[in-house]
């Protein structure tokens, strides 16, 4: 029988009509209402017992009413297949938060413990309705170029290493707009600080623009320390959002459903570009990063269920254009370490084993070094003292000359005359090879640290010693601590031998080409 109300002027003439001797079929045409709904009334009307002048002295609300009491309620929450079914939700609920488990799956266990039991469409359906009643959410309308959820995909892809051939697991990073559901992938090795502030930048040029505001899970490369209410931000995220003028939303902790977007988005993957890309072997990272850049644009250029656009189309038509623009140059991601200026006015980048000059009045004070890919800055006490150019080229030296203490005699341990000072208490020749290794680079300061280590080995190996090594070294013309580290070692330093004349030729030998050879 049919639930929608009827009007009660219809059922008075299927009633009137019924009484007259006219069948239900031709009541039903004359009426318009469904053959069900006819008997239905009749029904009704002679169960009750009632004449048609007692039916008809009843308004329409009364009659309404009158039929509503006569038919029985029922209660689906009574009955006991539905109850046992309610019972089996929360073991379906903590199941499907599994990859491996769906409904369907869920429905076969559930209908072989009950073969009586729904079928598989009511089975879901019941299902989402008492999800909602226990776990109510509010559904939220996004706009055009507010947020751009982001996130790491569970399930990460595998290369191959070309040399060992062994699987290289990789991480799969994802975003997504709210409004249009446009969305970027790409693989990346780690989650590290660095490869994700590269995801999300790879992103927003993907995309064309900077949304307002970025929603990130609480991982460490974007969240120092969750909170619910003021997340504590990594430093280099919190530069990086600053650069793109974006605000940081971190997803408070344990809610995924504060980014359901993006959550969908990454089970859409798994079905569509996943789907694609594992059919294939990937050598390297950049090969892997095509293939889903192909697979990204059918999954952004397919329509959407029941829609007659594609994510792509929507995102043209409405929200392109609400994007803020991108910034002129690229983020560059900058680390920070701490040094003690040295007393020859040089910090040591410990990265790359590479000494940039200081103002010489900051030598024993600690500062920070807040460095890139191409710039190497020094900071004391929120003041910027020196900048230079990055040179990644280990035990080498970048110099300001203003920086240098050379022209204003500045007193410490370490200056020229107190090295030549020392060297002259061990020996003449030691004296001597240090005027050399000081005039051997173009900023005496550079030298400063190879002579201390020098003269240290009079502790170690002796003057005496020390004194002879230096000799010979002076000889060779080659000036360095490890030139005299390696004299000590071998031993050459007992040795009294004049060391070989270099310009000397080389005797014949049927083993020597000769430099007509390479010509």
């Amino acid at each position: 029988m049919s639930n929608k109300l009827i009007v009660m002027s219809k059922v008075r003439n299927v009633i009137s009509l019924y009484t007259t001797g006219v069948s239900k079929q031709s009541i039903g045409e004359r009426t318009g209402l469904p053959r069900n709904s006819v008997k239905k009334y009749i029904r009704l009307f002679l169960a009750s017992g009632m004449s048609l002048e007692e039916i008809g002295q009843m308004n329409d609300t009364q009659l309404e009413q009158f039929f509503m009491d006569m038919v029985p309620r029922y209660h689906i929450e009574d009955d006991p297949r539905y109850l046992c079914l309610v019972e089996f939700f929360p073991t379906v609920e903590k199941a499907l938060k599994k990859r491996e488990n769906t409904k369907e799956k869920l429905w076969q266990q559930y209908i072989a413990l009950h073969p009586d039991g729904y079928r598989i469409s009511q089975f879901k359906g019941y299902y989402l309705k008492w999800l909602k009643v226990r776990n109510p959410v509010m559904h939220l309308e996004h706009k055009a170029g507010e947020k751009m959820y982001v996130d790491y995909a569970g399930q990460k892809l595998h290369l191959v290493d070309p040399e060992s051939g062994s699987d290289v697991p990789v991480e799969v990073f994802v975003a997504i707009l709210g409004a249009s559901q446009l969305t970027y992938v790409e693989a990346s090795y780690s989650q590290k600080k660095e490869n994700f502030i590269g995801s999300c930048e790879n992103a927003l040029h993907y995309f064309g623009g900077v949304p307002n505001a970025i929603v990130t899970d609480n991982l460490k490369s974007a969240v120092i320390k969750g909170n619910r209410y003021e997340p504590s931000l990594n430093e280099a995220f919190r530069d990086f959002v600053s650069h793109y003028m974006m605000a940081a939303l971190p997803a408070a902790p344990y809610k995924p459903k504060y980014k359901a977007l993006v959550e969908g988005a990454v089970k859409i993957i798994y079905r569509t570009i996943y789907g694609t890309v594992k059919e294939r072997v990937y050598s390297s990272l950049e090969l892997l990063n095509q293939a889903i850049a192909i697979a990204l644009e059918e999954h952004n250029t397919r329509l959407l269920k029941n829609r007659p656009f594609s994510r792509r189309q929507l995102f043209e038509e409405t929200e392109r254009h609400t994007l803020n623009p991108l910034p002129e140059h690229r983020y560059e991601l900058k680390h920070r370490i701490i040094a003690t200026v040295m007393k020859n006015n040089y910090v040591n980048l410990t990265e790359d084993k590479h000494f940039y000059s200081v103002p010489y009045h900051f030598i024993g004070k600690k500062v920070t070094l807040l460095y890139g890919q191409s710039e190497v800055e020094v900071y004391y006490r929120y003041e910027r003292i020196a900048v230079h150019n990055r040179n990644h080229h280990p035990f080498g030296y970048t110099t300001v000359n203003e920086h240098l203490a050379s022209k204003h005699r500045y007193m410490s341990d370490w200056n020229p005359d107190k090295f030549i000072e020392r060297g002259q208490e061990i020996g003449p020749e030691t004296k001597e090879y240090i005027i050399q290794l000081l005039s051997s680079r173009q900023h005496p300061e550079q030298t400063y640290r190879s002579c201390q280590g020098v003269l240290s080995f009079a502790a170690r190996a002796g003057k005496e010693r020390l004194n002879n090594a230096c000799k010979r070294a002076l000889q060779y013309g080659d000036y360095g601590y490890q030139t005299i580290r390696a004299i000590l070692e071998k031993g050459l330093d007992r040795n009294t031998d004049e060391p070989p004349d270099s310009d000397q030729p080389l005797p014949p030998h049927d083993n020597i080409r000769g430099k007509n050879y390479y010509q």
